[in-house]
């Protein structure tokens, strides 16, 4: 790879790489994972990347890879054995009001841990629909299906959550 090619793939990692790295947290619910799943990303972009920059928009070009990258992941047998147990830590913030934060905190939690409980196809629908607001047409490439595709993953995506936010706000009452 040329000088020029290598600044602007280092650009590029310099700007998209927290962006990444908070989708694939989104995907997949880990930071741990996340940030593997990102730096995997990238280096699959700086191989590609010859090819990606004179593409129109390489945002969308590392979204995708990053969607594809999790869901060979989530294929691989030894992460279906694999536990995650551990809590993530909270951060907080200063102009937050003290009354409010504890609920902002409890309803994030709540909307990320039923977000775990969606199917994987699903879950990305939602998360580059709702979470990165994308339109239809570029959650459809990024997801390499048609639009009617989205749309109906993203109508059952919400059905999903909105059971599953039931189900842990149920177990939430029965545990109090």
């Amino acid at each position: 790879m040329g000088k020029a090619d290598e600044q602007g793939f280092r650009e590029f990692a310099v700007g998209h790489a927290a962006a990444l790295r908070r989708t694939a947290y989104l995907f997949c619910g880990d930071w741990h994972t996340a940030e593997d799943l990102m730096q995997a990303s990238l280096l699959k972009l700086y191989q590609a990347w010859h090819r990606v920059e004179w593409r129109d928009n390489p945002s969308a070009y590392a979204r995708k890879v990053l969607l594809r990258t999790w869901l060979d992941e989530k294929r691989r047998p030894w992460r279906r054995a694999e536990q995650r147990d551990g809590e993530v830590p909270d951060r907080a913030d200063a102009s937050a009001d003290p009354d409010l934060a504890e609920e902002k905190l409890w309803a994030r939690d709540l909307v990320h841990a039923a977000l775990l409980r969606v199917p994987p196809r699903q879950r990305a629908v939602l998360v580059l629909r709702y979470f990165e607001d994308l339109p239809v047409s570029e959650v459809a490439v990024a997801m390499g299906c048609t639009e009617g595709t989205v749309k109906s993953q993203t109508a059952r995506g919400l059905v999903a959550l909105r059971a599953a936010v039931e189900q842990l706000e149920a177990g939430a009452v029965v545990a109090s």
